[in-house]
């Protein structure tokens, strides 16, 4: 992995914002997914994601090493080519700490608001309303979403770079080295 920048501060970054290239459209999903505002557009040229990398204060995520050099310290050249290693690619890179999941839009990049059943009755399919309880909608598209049987796969996948470093203390058990018990997030839910 090559990165011309060190990610700011040198500690962990919380309020990150990318721009992706034409080559990195799953990239720019799945950081949405983790809750990074990521803008994305299938026809954008290389001069434009520039320009909005520099004026809005955006890292530039791209698999062009000439788009890179231009981009300098702005840019974060992605060598990997498997998802999940692209993902750790930025999250190392950049010093990623843990967002809220699933906050974004995974279609236009819109943060998305919880929102009452009653509120959303109109736009779902009735059994939707009659199963779930718990909706959202994106404020910029206005799709509604809610936790369908897809939800657990995307969790799932995304559980890796959302669960803090593990204690030095934490014998894997949810048990520390001192005996005492500690809740596992997940496992009482």
């Amino acid at each position: 992995m090559e990165h011309l920048a060190d990610g700011g501060s040198g500690g962990p970054v919380r309020d990150a914002r990318f721009v992706a290239d034409v080559m990195l459209g799953r990239l720019a999903r799945w950081l949405r997914a983790l809750g990074y505002d990521t803008l994305y557009s299938r026809d954008a040229s290389d001069a434009r994601l520039l320009g909005i990398a520099l004026r809005e204060g955006r890292r530039l995520l791209t698999r062009d090493t000439g788009l890179a050099r231009r981009a300098r310290a702005t840019g974060l050249l992605i060598r990997a080519e498997d998802l999940d290693a692209q993902i750790r690619e930025v999250m190392t890179a950049c010093g990623l700490v843990a967002r809220v999941p699933l906050s974004r839009c995974l279609e236009c990049n819109g943060t998305l608001t919880r929102r009452h059943p009653e509120e959303v009755r109109e736009r779902v399919p009735p059994y939707t309303l009659a199963t779930q309880r718990e909706f959202w909608t994106c404020a910029g598209c206005g799709r509604v979403f809610w936790a369908g049987s897809h939800a657990p796969g995307i969790l799932s996948r995304l559980r890796p770079y959302l669960a803090p470093p593990p204690s030095p203390l934490d014998d894997g058990r949810g048990i520390d080295s001192k005996g005492a018990t500690r809740r596992i997030k997940g496992t009482d839910d």
